[in-house]
């Protein structure tokens, strides 16, 4: 079907009159539906306008860019902005009056402020919360330590373990296939390849991601069999699915490894919760450091961070702890979960001294803000995307800030609290939020970007500092050790 005859069927014209009406320059207004609008909207904000096309409405979605054509045939584009569907310029200037912020030296003196103490949900930014209460409670040379021993008749001639593997799970929230690599290396050392019996899991164990506090198995055996299963299938080659088979041939390229000889330890038996009461302790698998831990879980803004509370307390124990080290009133923060996903309350005010009470805890223990947080311009993840002129090299190294992003709940909302150093006032924190962003957070990235960058300048600009180290894997620094030994098995 030619396009003006499609035109026509849409806009209640018949093709002909349709032309002559298009020469003239004059066409008759179509009822204006919500799929339509919806694409009226996303045009006017300059960005693809297929995303807005709902799935269920197929014929919508197939014709979506034909649509806009017809939209602009039949002038529903003008005709939705009269009837209040405004289209956003983006070269306009941005209005700010609905931004919430709070800026202030590192000394507390206030440099701007609009409505500091209205609350709202702060989404991701509650993880520099979380990683301030890990870093105070553990300290930052804590490692996660997960024991492996087995249980039964062990022939190290042949490798086989007739009895049980046992794994002691110790709360390593950062535990992957990369690491199960190291163990099960170190276990083919020890001379233990094949195990006729089952695999036995204790204490708290994760093995991959869960996608944070809303996707993962709450209930605590559900849980351990779940991750028991993940552990057995990357032991075993055999069993490998895709991931683990890239997982593995990255992890040789880092490490100068033979990809032809991966690890192997193939159990026949199946997974149970609960290690027998006679096993004996054979390798101990420890963490990276703290720091890069956390390092890691604030540039991917992983919500799989819950995991670190959990082991100290719980969005509860969060809420108690920033309260009583914040020094605020009890009921100032409201905290459903240590990540940011869900319902959780703070105010601009709050996320500056929190961003204060971070900071200065970390330099105490001898570390940059860089150490623990994303640079933008410096580290992968989305920073550098949601604010490119930030990430520019006349800012590159300047901020170390960590976003938070909500789309449905609340109504959505765009955060962004951080720090730079300015020439003239020394070091700068800022909160500033977008309530209600809603699926236009790109918008909203684009106010709080020019709103910074109007900041910086007001402030004498920045100072840059050169990008650090290379963000780690889950298994840079970690290692596995002989039980009674402190010395590594295997070199890093």
């Amino acid at each position: 079907m030619r396009g003006t005859a499609v035109a026509g069927l849409v806009c209640g014209v018949r093709p002909a009159e349709l032309r002559r009406r298009r020469r003239a320059g004059g066409l008759r207004r179509p009822a204006a539906v919500p799929a339509l609008a919806a694409i009226a909207r996303r045009v006017g904000e300059g960005r693809r306008p297929e995303r807005d096309l709902q799935r269920p409405a197929g014929a919508c979605r197939r014709w979506g860019i034909a649509a806009l054509r017809i939209l602009a045939a039949c002038g529903l584009v003008a005709a939705l902005a009269a009837a209040g569907v405004a289209a956003a310029d983006p070269a306009a200037p941005p209005d700010r009056d609905t931004l919430l912020f709070h800026v202030e030296t590192f000394e507390g003196a206030v440099l701007a402020s609009q409505g500091a103490d209205t609350p709202f949900n702060p989404a991701s930014l509650i993880k520099v919360g979380t990683s301030l209460w890990a870093l105070e409670r553990l300290g930052p040379e804590h490692r996660y330590r997960t024991a492996v021993g087995a249980a039964g008749e062990w022939d190290k001639k042949s490798g086989l373990l007739t009895g049980t593997l046992v794994v002691e799970g110790g709360g390593d929230p950062d535990f992957h296939a990369e690491n199960v690599f190291l163990l099960a290396r170190q276990l083919n050392l020890l001379l233990l390849t094949r195990v006729e019996g089952g695999l036995a899991i204790g204490g708290d164990l994760w093995v991959g991601w869960e996608h944070g506090a809303e996707k993962r198995v709450v209930e605590p055996r559900a849980r351990a069999e779940l991750m028991g299963r993940r552990l057995k299938m990357m032991l075993d080659p055999k069993r490998w699915d895709r991931s683990t088979r890239a997982a593995w041939q990255a992890v040789c390229a880092r490490r100068g490894w033979d990809p032809a000889v991966p690890p192997r330890i193939e159990i026949t038996g199946p997974v149970v919760v609960d290690a027998p009461p006679d096993w004996r302790l054979l390798a101990v698998h420890l963490s990276n450091p703290l720091p890069a831990m956390l390092r890691r879980f604030n540039v991917y803004s992983n919500n799989d961070i819950v995991r670190v509370a959990d082991g100290l307390g719980g969005p509860a124990g969060l809420q108690a702890f920033l309260e009583q080290r914040l020094e605020l009133p009890a009921g100032s923060i409201e905290l459903e979960t240590a990540s940011g996903e869900l319902h959780n309350r703070i105010t601009a005010r709050t996320g500056v001294r929190l961003m204060r009470a971070f900071i200065a805890s970390a330099a105490a223990r001898g570390l940059a803000p860089s150490d623990l947080l994303p640079v933008v311009g410096c580290d992968p993840g989305a920073t550098s995307r949601k604010y490119p002129k930030l990430a520019a090299s006349s800012f590159e190294g300047a901020l170390a800030v960590k976003t938070g992003t909500l789309v449905q709940t609340d109504g959505g909302v765009a955060v962004l609290g951080g720090i730079y150093t300015s020439p003239e006032l020394g070091r700068v924190l800022f909160c500033v939020a977008s309530p209600s962003s809603g699926w236009r957070e790109d918008h909203w990235r684009r106010v709080q970007q020019s709103w910074l960058l109007e900041l910086t300048a007001r402030t004498g600009g920045v100072v840059q500092r050169p990008c650090g180290p290379e963000l780690p894997f889950c298994d840079t620094f970690a290692e596995v050790h002989w039980f009674g030994s402190a010395r590594p098995l295997l070199a890093r």
